[in-house]
């Protein structure tokens, strides 16, 4: 880019409360995060009411320590970037009314930004630019969210398949509550996973023959129900070990049909779930194209990667009217 572009973006969609600088979509100058983790763990899971009142207690302080760290006032930024959704509406409310208070106080361009696509672009950011060839295949898979994308250039996707109930990510909490593992539930397993055998349980690989959609309910019952027989003598690694795998499988499995099917450059892995150290290994050697993922701060939610994809957008002529609300249920494609 000729012009140097710096946006300001804001992400609450869920209980983190984060802001951050952007420059040119592709460097981060500041990325601040606020987690709420320890104070959901008491209720096993995202209490939206408990989220959306710390996110108005902190908002203000992040916002201004990214601008910090950042070295800059607002009128050195471009654009002002915020997630519009996919989210739990009270937060979502709280970050979009933020973003819009700036941009209407200091005369700014403000984007509305679906969450998906931050995650899609939080490669951007971990990856050069000039580097990346389309197509590329996505698996966005986190907490709220599992789903493959085809992306054939900046803003264009297809929709290949998703999640026909629980997301991977929702299983993974689901289960780590099965098994008295703390919260979120995807760590706790992946490192109880790593002591264990993962063919100790023959867990079901809900592996649909057609299309590129996933389920996992079956599976977490499954594991409950193993639970339920043995429950004084629980090996819980092996538990944790063969719940993965049968996760692991499907997603690979699926992933790696869809690359193979629309003959992409490389697999991007996008959201929290992304961070998990099986899943990293098994996609990077079972794949038949090269494998690409976000550091594990740019996995989880943050803002950041809502600054990138907003990058793209902005270049590209896109603003947003100050009047635009929140969508829970966004959708990207």
């Amino acid at each position: 880019m000729d012009q140097t572009t710096r946006i300001l973006a804001i992400e609450t969609s869920c209980d983190e409360t984060a802001a951050a600088v952007i420059e040119n979509g592709t460097t981060i100058l500041s990325n601040v995060i606020a987690s709420q983790i320890d104070l959901h763990a008491q209720y096993g899971g995202v209490f939206p009411e408990v989220a959306s009142r710390r996110h108005i207690e902190v908002i203000h302080p992040v916002v201004m320590q990214a601008m910090n760290e950042a070295h800059m006032g607002f009128d050195d930024l471009d654009c002002l970037a915020v997630t519009q959704g996919p989210g739990l509406v009270g937060s979502l409310l709280v970050g979009v009314n933020m973003a819009k208070g700036i941009a209407l106080g200091r005369h700014k361009p403000l984007l509305g930004i679906n969450h998906i696509e931050g995650h899609i672009y939080s490669l951007w950011l971990s990856r050069k630019a000039a580097e990346i060839e389309f197509p590329i295949l996505t698996l966005v898979v986190s907490g709220g969210h599992t789903e493959l994308y085809l992306m054939t250039d900046h803003g264009r996707y297809k929709h290949l398949g998703g999640t026909l109930d629980d997301a991977a990510g929702e299983a993974f909490d689901k289960v780590g509550r099965v098994l008295g593992l703390p919260f979120p539930g995807g760590p706790a397993i992946d490192k109880a996973a790593r002591l264990g055998n993962p063919n100790a349980y023959q867990f079901p690989r809900a592996v649909m023959e057609d299309g590129f959609n996933f389920s996992f309910s079956g599976l977490k019952t499954a594991v409950l129900r193993e639970t339920q027989k043995h429950p004084g003598s629980m090996r819980l690694n092996d538990l944790a070990a063969s719940f993965q795998a049968a996760v692991i499988d499907a997603l690979v499995t699926k992933t790696e049909r869809a690359a193979a099917a629309h003959g992409v450059t490389a697999v991007h892995l996008a959201g929290g779930v992304s961070a998990n150290s099986g899943l990293r290994q098994a996609m990077s050697e079972q794949i038949s194209v090269p494998v690409f993922y976000p550091p594990p701060i740019l996995c989880t939610d943050n803002a950041a990667m809502i600054g990138a994809a907003a990058h793209w957008h902005y270049v590209n002529g896109r603003r947003n009217s100050l009047d635009f609300d929140v969508i829970p249920s966004l959708q990207l494609a």
